[in-house]
């Protein structure tokens, strides 16, 4: 059985430096970059974390846990991060919050139809902008401290994770040949390189993408877009 949110918050009362003290949140992000960015956010902001980079895991923690808080990517893997959004919108019990994220505001309408109750978009580098989206949504019965007004710190993920997802990337431009792997070659590239300000590499993602989409030149869109990967694996740190 999942675990009830109500045994999660007994003892842990928020307070205005940590305002998610005693929440769980489940992050389903498959860029290791934009998951260490959305760590870092929960622990300064006092919240227990669990990590799922596809639907199938996510899938595997529902069935065990339920978090307070579920923040996901549109694009995943193995499917689309929208329909996670509503089978656990229409699940009951209905996970409290519920937040979509993405590098791609185009999909933003499809995910709060879908179910999603507020929006992230990528990059994220904001605490205070994640703190309130939550804090927007959370029932009334959490109690909530109000939020404390700081100075918002940049939080940088670790160059490491930034790595392993070009690691990842390339292990797809050399293997993903059909529509559906180009697809989502093209659109985890393209949030990667808006997160760490890469103008080059957004707009390769970017062109290979229209080239699936029109079935035109996509090989050389690859190539390109390959070429630029390598390049920034033998530098080892983001443009």
């Amino acid at each position: 059985m999942p675990e009830p949110i109500e045994q999660i918050m007994i003892g842990q009362k928020p307070t205005r430096d940590r305002p998610l003290l005693g929440q769980t949140v489940l992050v389903i992000e498959d860029s290791r970059f934009a998951s260490e960015a959305l760590r870092l956010m929960c622990l300064r902001s006092g919240a227990r974390i669990r990590r799922a980079d596809s639907l199938a895991s996510a899938t595997r923690h529902l069935t065990t846990y339920h978090p307070s808080i579920a923040v996901v990517d549109v694009g995943l893997p193995d499917g689309s991060g929208i329909d996670l959004i509503r089978q656990m919108a229409d699940a009951q019990p209905r996970v409290p919050v519920i937040l979509a994220v993405s590098g791609d505001d185009g999909v933003k309408t499809g995910a709060m139809a879908a179910g999603a109750d507020g929006y992230l978009a990528k990059p994220l580098t904001s605490l205070a902008a994640f703190q309130a989206a939550v804090i927007a949504h959370l029932p009334q019965r959490f109690g909530l401290s109000p939020l404390r007004s700081v100075d918002d710190p940049t939080l940088a993920p670790d160059q490491l994770a930034y790595r392993d997802d070009l690691v990842r990337a390339a292990a797809v431009a050399q293997t993903g040949t059909d529509q559906g792997s180009l697809r989502y070659l093209a659109q985890f590239l393209g949030g990667l390189a808006k997160t760490v300000g890469d103008g080059a590499l957004e707009k390769a993602a970017i062109d290979l993408g229209t080239a699936v989409e029109e079935g035109s030149s996509v090989k050389a869109a690859l190539t390109h877009l390959a070429k630029l990967i390598n390049l920034r694996l033998d530098d080892s740190v983001p443009v």
